[in-house]
């Protein structure tokens, strides 16, 4: 592989180079392999002057998909090593295979024999349930992107230039219930998941058991968390509730006071005005269990309620 190292790889790496990564030390059987480089080089291959090139900007995929092709044809592909041309670090591998092209692209069910490209894979190729997740495992490598589950949206995508691969694709993705969508954006086809169960659900299928953890600790701490939030903000809520309704209650006993007093009131309602002043800022309940204690005499909420009520009619006939 011509002097480059490609277990050399970054310090800091996207999630999705992560799951690739991961992906990439796993052993699987003979048709397995089979399907997997079969989505990788339909999605990805270039084909010109009998040469298939292939690219991707992983190093360990570029070792993964080089060894599939020596371990199922016996072909050295050749390996290089390319710059991105604008102003990213970003390198990108090539692999190119220039020999035994025609039987293997045929094999790979990418061109038949007479050179036409077949729009969708034979069947055999996807013939069993983890014949599938191999093609779908190929195409993550290949064209696949996810988010990190600690960003604000969950998304998994492929992008296609082929609309015929990216509609076989979502098929399949929605065999497994994956309840995958199309968009078009540019010139591509992007076959996307938003939903997080689902996207987790891909991870499985496609082997990467170590980032279905990661997953889902970072996916059930954001459930927490949101939850926690929802229920500070209704307590927040209920408080502000609380302290506007006690304040519209004092108000009225203010008016009430400075216009008539409590002796006229009978003993109920001037009982309700002053527990109510004596304790400005309890709630309804718990100023109710307030008065049932000290007086020795059972007050329900929906009582003390009604008190109130009375008193806000005194009041507004007051202001009249």
């Amino acid at each position: 592989m011509k002097g480059i190292n490609l277990l050399v790889i970054c310090d800091i790496m996207s999630f999705t180079t992560n799951v690739k990564n991961e992906i990439c030390l796993l052993s699987f059987s003979n048709t397995e392999n089979i399907a997997e480089l079969s989505a990788f080089v339909r999605s990805n291959a270039k084909v010109s002057n009998n040469i298939v090139e292939l690219s991707t900007e992983n190093a360990k995929v570029a070792k993964r998909i080089y060894l599939l092709i020596k371990s199922i044809y016996g072909v050295d592909a050749i390996i290089e090593q390319k710059k991105i041309a604008n102003f990213s670090k970003k390198k990108i591998y090539i692999i190119s295979i220039n020999s035994k092209v025609q039987s293997i692209l045929n094999d790979l069910s990418v061109f038949n024999l007479d050179g036409n490209f077949i729009e969708n894979p034979r069947d055999y190729m996807i013939d069993s349930i983890e014949d599938k997740k191999a093609y779908l495992r190929g195409t993550f490598l290949s064209k696949g992107s996810i988010n990190d589950p600690k960003t604000s949206q969950y998304h998994l995508e492929f992008g296609f230039e082929n609309k015929y691969e990216a509609v076989f694709v979502q098929r399949l993705l929605n065999e497994f219930d994956m309840n995958s969508k199309i968009i078009v954006r540019d010139t591509k086809y992007m076959v996307y998941i938003k939903e997080a169960e689902k996207i987790s659900d891909f991870l499985k299928i496609i082997s990467a058991f170590k980032a279905v953890l990661y997953y889902e600790n970072i996916r059930i701490y954001k459930e927490q968390k949101n939850n926690t939030n929802r229920l500070n903000n209704c307590e927040q809520a209920n408080m502000d509730k609380i302290i506007e309704t006690c304040n519209s209650q004092l108000k009225d006993i203010e008016l009430i006071e400075n216009e008539m007093g409590f002796d006229l009131l009978n003993d109920k309602i001037r009982e309700a005005c002053l527990y109510r002043k004596k304790y400005p800022e309890t709630s309804l309940s718990e100023l109710s269990q307030i008065i049932s204690l000290e007086t020795n005499t059972n007050i329900t909420k929906s009582g003390l309620n009604h008190r109130f009520r009375k008193i806000r009619e005194l009041a507004n006939r007051l202001k009249k």
